[in-house]
């Protein structure tokens, strides 16, 4: 208790240890908060206090490489970080600073100079290391270090898409097909190496290689689906007429293959089956099964084959289910109302020509064929004010300015009005379309 008695607790310790160490903590954190608002500036004042006091910690100079580094200082941001680094090179995150100060400025030399360091430390940054060697089309050293990651982690779309990036660069062929053809050999069930090697072979010209691959896809993997996306357009090409055909049924009728695929086949089908139309009982059974499947394309090329065959009621069944699927589509539209017209469906073709022009105000077809309803529907009144007002939309298009003038002269005929029906009639009379 004597001696408890003896001490001033008001006065200062008389080396001052205590104080320069707060005045320490104090500039650190306040380098911290200045940073967290974004004041960098303020906060690289602060860590230079910290200095004055102490510069033997590396965090000091960590902390200034990145206030440095988003101020754009790179200088100083490269200088304090290699500082830090000298005093602890094994820390991560001082050299993926500096990494990151390198990249920001697109110095890729130094970037992956840095990136092979960190390589040690996180497998990730192989990556980043390709990508760079990209950048600096250094190709060959970029697929290594892709290898190296198959090898180790497996493949990927990501670094295949890297890998395919670089054959789209250097035009090298045969690289992306050996790689294609060693990953066959290491995994013979990987379907989409077989499917990728049938597509390069069939780009760089070589069929007959492409369709030896598709036939040995097919031995390997009887039950595939997607071979007969290839397959079918091979055995159209070699005459295999009813192996063809099978192809493009089984594609249709897979709901795994994308709507847009199915379309493109279908639209061939359609093609074939219009220069062989002992398929047409094929096309129709492959078609009838899948419309659930069928995208607004599909059931539009539909639509325009059964058109062309005559079968006017499967054309108009198929183009409203496109028209469904795409309520907007003009030329949908269009085709619609014209077969509606065809099949003398007058009524619900005046409907869907209004229901038209409320999206299309400008098209003047639409004022043709909504003219051609009502004079059917013995309107003639407002034939010829949708006729009239379809005129003023027209351009150069000889054609239809005839059909306008020869529903006009008949809509006038109509209202008893004889002398406006043979003006429009002899002006119809007076355009010469070509044949």
């Amino acid at each position: 208790m004597f001696a408890l008695a003896q001490v001033d607790f008001n006065k200062k310790p008389d080396d001052d240890l205590g104080n320069v160490k707060d005045e320490y903590q104090e500039h650190f954190f306040e380098a911290l908060k200045q940073k967290g608002i974004e004041n960098y500036e303020r906060a690289v004042e602060a860590l230079q206090k910290c200095l004055e006091i102490d510069n033997t910690k590396p965090v000091i100079y960590f902390e200034l490489g990145k206030n440095y580094n988003q101020l754009k200082n790179f200088g100083a941001a490269e200088d304090a970080l290699k500082k830090a680094i000298s005093m602890q090179p094994d820390n991560e995150w001082f050299l993926d600073e500096l990494y990151d100060v390198y990249y920001r400025q697109d110095d890729v030399d130094n970037a992956i100079k840095t990136v092979k360091q960190l390589v040690k430390y996180h497998p990730d940054y192989k990556m980043d290391l390709a990508t760079l060697y990209i950048k600096k089309e250094k190709f060959n050293t970029a697929l290594r270090v892709l290898d190296e990651l198959d090898q180790e982690l497996g493949t990927n779309d990501l670094r295949d898409q890297m890998r395919n990036s670089i054959y789209n660069k250097t035009g090298d062929a045969k690289d992306r097909i050996d790689n294609l053809k060693a990953r066959i050999s290491a995994n013979p069930n990987n379907e989409n190496n077989h499917l990728q090697l049938i597509y390069r072979y069939s780009q760089t010209g070589k069929t007959k290689k492409a369709f030896e691959a598709a036939k040995e896809l097919l031995r390997i993997k009887p039950d595939s689906k997607l071979v007969h996306l290839a397959l079918y357009k091979f055995y159209l090409d070699g005459d295999e007429v009813d192996k063809a055909v099978a192809s493009m049924k089984l594609v249709l009728n897979t709901p795994e293959i994308d709507g847009q695929v199915k379309s493109k086949v279908l639209q061939d089908f359609v093609k074939f089956v219009e220069k062989n139309p002992q398929y047409q009982k094929d096309l129709i059974e492959a078609t009838d099964n899948v419309d659930t499947e069928k995208n607004s394309e599909s059931l539009s090329n539909l639509g325009a084959y059964y058109s062309k065959t005559g079968d006017k009621q499967k054309a108009l069944k198929n183009y409203k289910e496109a028209l469904r699927k795409n309520p907007s589509d003009f030329k949908l539209l269009r085709d619609v109302i014209l077969i509606q017209i065809e099949l003398k469906n007058y009524e619900q073709a005046l409907t869907d020509t209004n229901s038209a022009l409320e999206l299309y105000p400008a098209q003047p077809i639409l004022y043709l064929l909504n003219g051609v309803s009502n004079i059917n529907l013995s309107q003639p009144q407002k034939a010829i004010e949708n006729l009239e007002m379809g005129l003023d939309f027209l351009v150069e298009n000889p054609q239809m300015e005839r059909d306008f003038y020869l529903q006009l002269s008949q809509a006038y005929k109509l209202v008893n009005n004889n002398a406006k029906s043979r003006t429009f009639a002899k002006k119809a009379e007076a355009i010469k379309v070509q044949q």
